[in-house]
């Protein structure tokens, strides 16, 4: 058991609209979203004495954010550089802080204009995009695209399980007033969809979202609680050209990670929201968590519309993953007890179990 295992709890969550074009700054953006998640909470904003935050060069930073919500005597606060590996992790951060005593109220967001700013898919000019352009693959799509084919290679699976995949969370959407794609998707309508890169179709990839998400974690234990948390990774974490399994994400990794940390086993998890950046992650990380077994019948089956039941990154929207996070609580308060949310970037990326009491 790690020591900060239920010691701070998620006390509120904060959203905006989700939207393809804002028209507002990520300021503004992330200033609403914090309001929210403290007026949830029950606090006034200038209560938080820490700030967390991460991102890609493509939000506002933490102290800007501070300044905006009137916290005038600002403690422990960070702008920790990453994506959607932090979506999970971050809530360790925040436990970490409350165990060790250097905070009570922190405050975590995430704001970005994914779509009419700075688009992640774009190619980047990092140091792996240097070496993979040559090839043909820049940006992260194709290189996630060569993961797909050899895990469907491997697998057995074929487009009509991606297409499970991505129908249920569609199916799950449909009743979520704030996801951007509720629509039914057909086998036909699938298939009509175009190629970003082969096997990955447009409905395959996740949104690129205008939108923030906010979170309050405290120590006064009113709400869901952070029960376990790891991050990590294996071969090919800094560079997919090095990993011997390019199919291998993190949740290869750190599944027994997590089990170890959390003391419990996949069975004690009643709701699950997994990174879905991909439609074909979440059949990996069901397999690699052993949240499911033969997984083609499984997935034809729609035996995981248990999962992301707001319909996920796919269909919800993309706050780079803390959305699903937000997702956590609200099932948490309601009727689930225990919660497994994971942060994917490949070979490495993070994990937590939240639990409702």
């Amino acid at each position: 058991m790690q020591p900060f295992s239920g010691r701070a709890a998620v006390a509120g969550i904060g959203m905006t609209a989700l939207t393809r074009a804002s028209g507002r700054t990520e300021l503004e953006l992330a200033v609403e979203a914090c309001r929210a998640a403290c007026a949830d909470a029950g606090i006034a904003p200038h209560e938080a004495d820490a700030v967390l935050s991460y991102h890609l060069n493509d939000s506002v930073p933490v102290v800007q954010v501070a300044g905006a919500l009137g916290i005038e005597r600002l403690g422990w606060h960070n702008d920790i550089t990453g994506g959607g590996t932090q979506a999970a992790s971050i809530l360790g951060d925040a436990a970490m802080l409350i165990y060790s005593g250097l905070a009570r109220n922190i405050v975590i967001y995430r704001a970005l204009n994914g779509r009419s700013g700075k688009r992640l898919n774009l190619a980047s000019t990092g140091p792996q995009e240097e070496i993979t352009r040559k090839y043909g693959m820049a940006g992260p799509i194709p290189l996630f695209a060569l993961a797909a084919t050899r895990y469907l290679h491997d697998t057995g699976l074929t487009a009509e399980h991606l297409h499970a995949v991505v129908a249920q969370s569609r199916d799950n959407a449909a009743a979520n007033p704030r996801a951007l794609r509720r629509d039914p998707l057909s086998w036909a309508d699938y298939q009509a969809k175009p190629y970003v890169c082969t096997p990955l179709r447009t409905a395959d990839c996740c949104q690129e979202t205008d939108g923030a998400c906010a979170l309050v974690v405290s120590g006064v234990l009113d709400g869901p609680r952070i029960h376990a948390v790891v991050r990590g990774g294996g071969p090919g974490c800094s560079d997919m050209a090095h990993a011997p399994d390019v199919s291998a994400i993190f949740s290869a990794h750190l599944a027994p990670m997590l089990w170890q940390a959390a003391g419990m086993k996949p069975a004690d998890v009643d709701t699950a929201l997994l990174y879905d950046a991909y439609s074909w992650l979440v059949p990996r990380q069901l397999a690699d968590f052993g949240l499911a077994g033969d997984l083609g019948p499984y997935l034809l089956e729609r035996r995981h519309a248990w999962v992301n039941r707001h319909g996920g990154l796919l269909s919800e929207g993309y706050v780079h993953g803390l959305n699903n996070v937000a997702q956590a609580v609200r099932e948490l308060r309601a009727d689930r007890e225990v919660a497994l949310i994971t942060g994917f970037g490949g070979a490495y990326g993070s994990a937590a179990i939240l639990t409702s009491t």
